[in-house]
């Protein structure tokens, strides 16, 4: 007993002994750390290369936001980037949110990508069971370059903005833009006379007629489409029993078959739907109303007689700040707006799938006349404005650059 006591105390302070017996059980510590260090490595590596993914989905994205595409189109336009750059689309996941959730950046001209991918654990799964996530986030947003009085939505018509006659059109800070890829999209001929900053147009000009560019050397072509600036305006819901036109006093509502603008009439504020048929004034009609938005559906047009006296502006306030009419979005029909000097229509002409022909010498309040629709065709004096806030209009904006923003 005695002696097996001494070699226990013998082998105790051996201390070669103790330390193979350390050594040998920190082992499996030294070479699961070296493990889990080879594993971090891989995956700092993988979220380099899902942030590099991130960044040219985001810029892909952006550039579709910046043409007015929708999120449908800008998320396959984020895959695609995104699939060139490492991304799989089996396992890995993709989210794209215009505008960002977070950041500084929360606005429409924005576009979040967020990518994912769990990482498989091998050595480090001995201490940690879940699998690694590597994330990579960014966002990127187009800068507007200039702003416009005019645009056309049509991206393939020919002449889908034409200046023609005899018209004088003078544009103050504000440009006139087309979407349309054709080689004549911006037009102009006879013996009008246009005083603009830039023509711009996603394909060419061709200028016959007296144009000076105040900020341009040339007409600016091959530019990328930009949006809609209206795209997500709601429709007004088609509610409530058909009105008549009858009395000095007209009241906001639903008016089936067109509405006959004849004689002297008020327009109290609010949002006139017209449901079919013609929106029509007469040569001796004085049409005046404050605060209101004419929404035309199902094939409703528009004809104002030239002599017509006509004095409308848009709301200031409410869901439809800022417009005086409202082309459904699925309507189709002839859009004629003719009248005399003393005219004055102040507010935005939204027309997204009609051509709009603007006659006559009218334009809105200090020049508050704004123009977006499929084409259009002007051949109207007119001195309009870019800064019209006072009215409730927005600018207009023209996109410029892309660019990476976080």
């Amino acid at each position: 007993m005695c002696g097996a006591v001494k070699f226990l105390k013998s082998w105790l302070g051996d201390r070669r002994g103790n330390v193979a017996v350390i050594a040998a059980l920190s082992m499996p510590l030294v070479a699961g750390g070296a493990a889990f260090g080879v594993e971090s490595s891989y995956w700092y590596y993988d979220q380099l290369r899902i942030q590099q993914a991130a960044d040219a989905a985001a810029y892909a994205a952006a550039l579709e936001n910046r043409a007015g595409s929708s999120t449908a189109s800008m998320t396959a336009a984020a895959l695609a980037a995104a699939t060139a750059n490492g991304f799989n689309a089996a396992t890995d996941t993709l989210i794209v949110n215009t505008p960002p959730t977070s950041g500084p950046n929360q606005n429409a001209n924005s576009v979040e990508v967020k990518l994912a991918r769990a990482e498989t654990r091998y050595f480090s799964q001995i201490f940690i069971s879940t699998p690694a996530i590597v994330r990579g986030r960014a966002v990127a947003t187009y800068q507007t370059a200039a702003n416009a009085c005019i645009l056309a939505l049509d991206k393939g018509a020919s002449r889908a903005i034409e200046f023609t006659g005899s018209s004088t059109v003078s544009l103050n800070g504000c440009n006139v833009m087309a979407n349309s890829i054709a080689d004549e999209a911006v037009y102009s001929q006879g013996a009008t006379t246009v005083s603009v900053p830039c023509l711009m147009s996603a394909g060419g000009a061709s200028i016959n007629a007296e144009v000076t560019l105040t900020a341009c050397a040339a007409p600016i072509t091959q530019m990328a489409p930009v949006k809609d600036p209206f795209k997500d305006l709601a429709e007004p819901a088609l509610t409530g029993q058909c009105r008549n036109s009858n009395g000095a006093t007209l009241q906001p509502g639903r008016y089936c078959n067109g509405l006959n603008l004849q004689g002297s009439k008020n327009l109290n504020p609010g949002t006139y739907i017209i449901d079919g048929g013609t929106l029509r004034t007469n040569g001796s009609s004085v049409i005046s109303g404050s605060g209101v938005t004419f929404y035309l559906t199902n094939g409703a047009d528009v004809s104002f007689n030239g002599n017509a006296s006509l004095t409308l502006s848009a709301p200031t306030t409410g869901d439809l700040t800022g417009i005086l009419f409202f082309g459904g979005r699925s309507n189709t029909g002839s859009v004629t707006l003719n009248g005399t000097a003393g005219s004055n229509l102040t507010g935005a002409l939204y027309f997204p799938n009609q051509s709009v022909s603007y006659l006559g010498d009218m334009q809105g309040s200090n020049g508050c006349t704004q123009v977006v629709a499929r084409t259009v065709s002007w051949s109207g004096n007119a001195n309009l404005a870019v800064d019209c806030t006072a009215y409730g209009m927005s600018a207009l904006p023209v996109g410029g650059a892309v660019k990476l923003m976080e």
